[in-house]
């Protein structure tokens, strides 16, 4: 009958005089011994070879020929509901906020909320390893905040100081090399890819300046971000109720609109990852009437 290794390592420890008792009564065996050593650093280059391969695999959101929306049936319920929201309630108070507020106290409240914002900038900035970025947008919050009076004046614009970068964790989360994801219409909020939604949630926790702002300033800070969203909604309001009322299928408008926009704003500008059907310079049918063409300097009205 075959010794099991633990009877052959104990017998072993007898004949060396290493004693039959260890502390507390228990005795080692080799494969204890074995595992112990092992299990940490196996878990650990499981992990990292996990993670390589996560990375270094292709990500099937641009290699397709159409845009990675597996949740198209779910995403079109949430983007009719957005539309009716927008059509009654966020379009109608855009326009009479931008219609009662003086422009330039309207522009002030937007960069007030835009300089608030540079510090969680600054930090994505970090996390990407652009100290160029995380430094220019150091200095515009630095001279916003003083010579701007808090941020309500843009005197780094007025200076020519290099744009604010508008860095995010989503962002963040593309130069680590994690995929864009699939294609998602969020409720209420618009639309987005997995990326950038799970990026939209650690955004929340990344701006050191909130850790330090108290009540009621704080809802200040959350009252000038609402109102800079309905700035954006009234600013690109022609372009947005083009896509969203009359375009011919507005789901499919406002995701190849979002999807070429994020990619541009991220650095992949370079992709043709599908074709926009709205799109008449890429060889496909003429767009529908109305329907403007795509922009760089589109944005998502949603993504303030």
């Amino acid at each position: 009958m075959p010794l099991r290794p633990g009877a052959v390592f104990r017998k072993f420890a007898l004949l060396r005089g290493g004693g039959s008792r260890l502390a507390k009564g228990k005795q080692l065996t080799q494969h204890s011994i074995i595992s112990a050593m092992l299990t940490p650093r196996a878990a650990i280059c499981g992990a990292a070879l996990a993670l390589l391969g996560a990375c270094a695999s292709p990500d099937p959101a641009l290699t397709r020929g159409t845009p990675f929306d597996p949740f198209e049936a779910s995403n079109r319920i949430n983007h009719e509901n957005t539309k009716r929201v927008d059509r009654r309630v966020l379009r109608p108070l855009a326009e009479a906020y931008s219609a009662a507020m003086p422009d330039p106290a309207e522009t002030g409240i937007s960069n007030f909320a835009t300089n608030i914002s540079l510090p969680g900038a600054m930090v994505n900035n970090a996390l990407q390893g652009n100290g160029v970025g995380m430094t220019s947008d150091f200095y515009r919050f630095l001279v916003n905040t003083t010579l701007g009076i808090g941020g309500f004046i843009d005197v780094a614009s007025k200076m020519g100081m290099p744009a604010r970068t508008d860095a995010d964790f989503g962002q963040t989360l593309y130069t680590w090399g994690v995929n864009e994801g699939p294609y998602i219409e969020l409720p209420l909020l618009g639309p987005s890819t997995s990326r950038a939604a799970a990026g939209r949630v650690v955004d929340w926790f990344t701006n050191p300046l909130y850790y330090f702002i108290e009540e009621p300033e704080i809802y200040y800070v959350a009252g000038a971000r609402g109102a800079r969203a309905l700035t954006g909604r009234g600013l690109y309001s022609e372009s947005i109720n083009s896509v969203l009322y009359d375009s011919a299928d507005s789901y499919a408008a406002t995701r190849s609109y979002y999807l070429q926009n994020r990619r541009y704003k991220i650095g992949n500008r370079g992709s043709d990852a599908y074709l926009d059907p709205y799109d008449a310079d890429q060889n496909s049918p003429a767009a529908p009437a109305g329907t403007p063409a795509v922009s760089a300097d589109f944005e998502d009205p949603y993504d303030q």
